[in-house]
């Protein structure tokens, strides 16, 4: 295939996984197929499976980490989201990197994507690491720009699961304390959610001012 025709095939199916939401949602999945009776061992692997699955349809992140939370309790349910999360974002990086890099590398040649490009590719565990943690970055967006850029598989899953760990605790954490409100946990995960909600303010409108800044060409 061409790289054009791979990158609308890329396109095509990122549309039919998200448009497949319409007929199945991943938190009834769990909420219905994951009961008592399961064992805990297949239980977190359908887990791990649907919320990559879920991920990769563009499926609110937030809303599987409460599930994991509510489901399998605070370190189980961390790990399991976190692992899913991983797993969600590596089938993001593959499919772009098979799919679409190679259609988009004359685009690079732009001065901001170029150096961004460049960034990716020199520091892939630092960038990667940092856009995770950053709040207000979208999730898809960086498992894609990290797949059209040279950054390593191994890079790319090591900064992936460490950098959502923060993000992925507190919503963990509620979902684990839920029925307990007035619990120190549960309180701390809810002032965790407000603060990175705050943070993701904040660093959309810094964007949003550098983005609407004169340059100096324009300046002169």
């Amino acid at each position: 295939m061409t790289p054009s025709v791979r990158l609308g095939l890329l396109v095509a199916i990122l549309a039919a996984a998200a448009g497949s939401l319409l007929l199945w949602s991943p938190q009834r999945v769990l909420s219905q197929g994951l009961t008592s009776d399961t064992p805990p061992v297949w239980a977190g692997v359908v887990f791990v499976l649907v919320f990559a699955i879920g991920t990769l349809a563009f499926f609110p992140k937030p809303v599987l980490n409460v599930a994991a939370g509510v489901l399998f309790g605070a370190p189980e349910g961390l790990a399991l989201a976190v692992a899913g999360t991983t797993l969600g974002a590596v089938l993001a990086f593959g499919l772009g990197r098979a799919l679409g890099r190679e259609a988009l590398q004359p685009f690079l040649k732009g001065k901001l994507l170029a150096a961004l490009d460049r960034r990716l590719t020199q520091q892939g565990f630092r960038s990667v690491f940092l856009l995770r943690v950053v709040p207000g970055v979208p999730f898809p967006a960086v498992n894609f720009a990290a797949a059209f850029s040279g950054v390593r598989l191994r890079s790319f899953t090591a900064a992936t699961a460490l950098g959502v760990l923060p993000g992925t605790a507190a919503y963990v954490v509620a979902g684990a304390s839920a029925s307990s409100p007035t619990s120190p946990a549960f309180l701390m995960s809810v002032g965790g959610m407000v603060l990175l909600t705050v943070l993701t303010v904040i660093s959309m409108w810094r964007a949003r001012r550098v983005i609407g800044a004169p340059t100096v060409e324009s300046v002169a």
